[in-house]
């Protein structure tokens, strides 16, 4: 397509900018989030030059209910990563400051054995109003901090509800940790929070009732898979005795979803695509956290092998670009001062019930064609 492919004029600030940046200068890097968080001039042609450098990174998002131990996860997660030898980021989303407008950093301040370490870096950034608990700008944010070369990205979303998922468009693995306390079973069957989760963490495990917990999610995770019930007798109980091999395993499985759950977890490629393992841990003092960062890694190579990666990426670089362009759209059309008049003469007509809000906006639209394209009007 014409135009595509067309060179981005980067700016000479910028340009001094990336000269710092590629050196490896962390206050290079800070400045560049600030640019691209704030869209400030330039931000675009920043983004622009990175762009051939994204995919290094892998992504992971932690998410789950205020309370729940995120940043504990987090920070044991780091701590574990950097054992390895690898470098981390941390974006840290915190609730905005009703005074400032700034991130609160209470996150960041509960990551303080990280903090100092050279090879994590930690940015908290508010949610200014986002209902999808990450800020508008934390997928750019997570370009910038790839761009830069950290191995691992931590994103840790200020909470998750029904309307707080777009971490699992923003990360490669998304785990959403929970705790005995968050609530009863039905809490576990929130369907967005069931699908977003590519790996259930049960935090502060050694409290009553976290096996409670775990076998709810995993009772549910099993009813899910689609296989309960299949194969079984169709009346009413079963006398696994009166059963072939075949049928007898089925009905097993069918009765069992839990455990059908568990198995697939160990073994996706036969169960036919991932299911969600989930970890015990109690972060406070470590436990669990091995057999965490095991579960990301193997979910990771999972996607890689199936394909599912790249799926994901793209999808995510899909989203961006439609992201992009409602935003332009609506910046040309809404800043347009002939659409204001054009809005302003409609009103009387709409008052008097001559039309309607439906013609109205079909013909500003229609109006406005040339202004979307950003042609002068």
């Amino acid at each position: 397509m014409s135009g595509i492919a067309d060179p981005v004029s980067i700016p000479p600030a910028i340009a001094t900018l990336l000269a710092s940046f590629d050196a490896g200068h962390r206050a290079a890097l800070a400045r560049a989030i600030s640019i691209v968080e704030n869209h400030r001039a330039g931000f675009d042609a920043l983004l622009a030059v990175l762009h051939p450098r994204l995919g290094r990174a892998r992504r992971i998002g932690i998410t789950g209910p205020p309370g729940a131990g995120k940043s504990t996860i987090t920070t044991s997660l780091v701590e574990a990563l950097r054992a390895d030898g690898l470098t981390v980021a941390v974006v840290a989303v915190d609730p905005t400051s009703p005074f400032t407008g700034g991130a609160l950093l209470g996150d960041r301040i509960r990551m303080e054995r990280v903090a100092l370490d050279p090879g994590v870096y930690i940015r908290s950034m508010a949610t200014r109003g986002s209902l999808g608990g990450l800020a508008a700008a934390t997928r750019e944010t997570c370009d910038v901090l790839d761009g830069f070369g950290f191995d691992r990205i931590l994103i840790e979303t200020v909470g998750v509800g029904q309307s707080e998922l777009d971490v699992a468009r923003t990360a490669d693995t998304s785990v959403v940790v929970l705790v005995p306390e968050s609530g009863d079973s039905i809490q576990t069957l929130k369907a967005g929070v069931m699908e977003i989760a590519d790996l259930f963490v049960v935090n502060k495990s050694d409290r009553p009732g976290a096996d409670r917990l775990r076998g709810d999610i995993e009772l549910m995770l099993g009813m899910r898979m689609g296989d309960t019930m299949r194969g079984v007798p169709a009346h009413h109980g079963v006398d696994l005795r009166t059963l072939g091999e075949t049928e007898r395993d089925a009905a097993k499985k069918a009765l069992a979803p839990a455990r059908a759950a568990r198995e697939a977890t160990a073994n996706p490629h036969a169960a036919g695509g991932w299911v969600p393992a989930v970890v015990n841990t109690v972060a406070a003092d470590g436990r669990g956290i091995p057999e965490l960062l095991a579960a990301i890694t193997r979910h990771f190579d999972y996607l890689q092998d199936s394909g599912g990666l790249a799926v994901r990426r793209r999808s995510r670089m899909r989203e961006r670009i439609v992201e992009v362009a409602e935003d332009r759209l609506r910046r040309r059309l809404w800043s347009d001062a002939g659409t204001q008049a054009f809005l302003d003469a409609a009103l009387p007509a709409l008052e008097r019930g001559e039309t309607t809000p439906f013609v109205i906006a079909d013909a500003l639209l229609a109006r406005s064609a040339p202004l979307m394209a950003g042609q002068p009007t």
